[in-house]
């Protein structure tokens, strides 16, 4: 009877075990495929919003294509409407021929030495600020320490100052100091 008794656990065991594998294969089957169709609907998603973003990038840069083309077509109005074509500020090195610009807007000379602290402020801001120089206006940068014949012409005897000429590089106005943008834009006559 013991032996009975052994077999039937036996075959009970043998039974339970391979049910509980095909539970196992059939499920995980089924959790394979579950897996796989979840990946592929992900990856339609991804595709799809790749296709709407594709769109999205388009239309963005062509608005801000037609918003830039707007604000240049604004700001030629602008400077149509003021009656004289003028072109942006601007910081630049001292070449004489640069006068001529003096004769669409002002042209000031900063006499500045590098070793002048006060100079340096002054183009450190200038150059931070360059987005700021008025329309019309060049600020020609004048080496204070090799251009003594420029000196003599307008009696500069000392770094930082700021002489404002005509085309013809005639003294309009010299002041001395100042150490932001808008100091010296509030000087120009």
């Amino acid at each position: 009877m013991m032996n009975w008794i052994i077999g039937g656990l036996v075959a009970l065991a043998l039974i339970a075990g391979g049910v509980f594998v095909m539970n196992q294969e059939g499920g995980n089957s089924m959790l394979k495929d579950d897996a796989m169709m979840e990946q592929d609907t992900m990856m339609e998603q991804d595709t799809m919003m790749e296709k709407t973003g594709d769109t999205m990038m388009e239309k963005s840069d062509s608005m801000m294509k037609d918003e830039g083309a707007m604000m240049e077509k604004k700001d030629d109005t602008m400077m149509k409407d003021e009656g004289v074509m003028m072109q942006k500020g601007s910081y630049e090195s001292y070449a004489a021929s640069k006068l001529a610009k003096a004769n669409e807007g002002d042209v000031v000379l900063f006499f500045r030495a590098s070793w002048c602290p006060t100079c340096k402020a002054l183009d450190s801001d200038i150059k931070a600020n360059m987005s700021k120089i008025p329309a019309g206006l060049t600020i020609l940068d004048v080496n204070y320490d090799t251009e003594t014949a420029l000196k003599q012409k307008y009696g500069v005897t000392y770094q930082h100052t700021l002489v404002q000429v005509d085309a013809q590089g005639n003294l309009i106005t010299k002041w001395s100091g100042g150490l932001a943008l808008n100091d010296l834009v509030s000087k120009v006559q």
